[in-house]
């Protein structure tokens, strides 16, 4: 459970790990978070999608159906959906908080995030993305760019509050007339000296492989 004045999905952000990318004090300050999910059938799937402030206000979630082809472009799908959806609501000088129950997604967008310091912009470790999934997958290096900071980090699917949004589109239609908010956390509280939690990203070794959602 989130504390008093702080965003579910930051303490789940600061609890997870973020490939490729160590969890310095400043991780702790993320002005926006988005959390997205995307699911497969047989008879239709769905994406979906939640964004939180800092201090837990929400901004938006989404709920809609989808065709994907499988899992993993649907996780691509929602995670451009829902970088669109904060573009629009977000300044260009935010930091923003990533969640994904994929990994290698979120291990791409560390690694694109990390590519941008590169002279040459290549990543410290090859992109592997579903070919179907390639429009998508630049979609979402583009709007990377567009943010003063992001990370990303991976979360498990049964934690994911876009899950059950992308699971049953249809009996979560309603989020999607929730009014929409620009908002903008409140200002970080000066707080005593923080020290770094440890960067969890070589640990849960089961985790290796590719995970999405049902």
């Amino acid at each position: 459970m989130a504390a008093h004045g702080r965003s579910a999905l930051r303490d789940l952000f600061d609890e997870s790990p973020t490939p490729h990318i160590a969890h310095p004090p400043r991780t702790h300050h993320r002005d926006f978070y988005v959390a997205t999910d995307g699911s497969f059938r047989e008879a239709g799937g769905g994406l979906g999608a939640v964004i939180e402030t800092r201090d837990g206000t929400r901004v938006a979630r989404i709920a809609t159906a989808d065709t994907p082809p499988d899992n993993n472009v649907a996780e691509y799908r929602a995670l451009h959906l829902g970088l669109d959806v904060l573009a629009a609501r977000a300044p260009p000088d935010a930091r923003v908080g990533v969640l994904v129950d994929h990994d290698d997604l979120a291990s791409n967008v560390n690694n694109a995030i990390l590519a941008t310091n590169h002279p040459d912009r290549k990543p410290p470790r090859p992109y592997t993305v579903p070919s179907a999934s390639s429009n998508h997958w630049r979609g979402i290096q583009a709007r990377l760019t567009g943010f003063g900071e992001i990370r990303a980090a991976r979360i498990d699917s049964d934690d994911n509050p876009a899950h059950p949004l992308a699971n049953a589109p249809d009996q979560y239609e309603h989020v999607n007339r929730e009014l929409d908010r620009c908002v903008l956390p409140e200002p970080p509280q000066p707080s005593a000296t923080q020290f770094p939690p440890p960067s969890r990203a070589n640990r849960n070794g089961n985790h290796g492989g590719s995970h999405a959602s049902d």
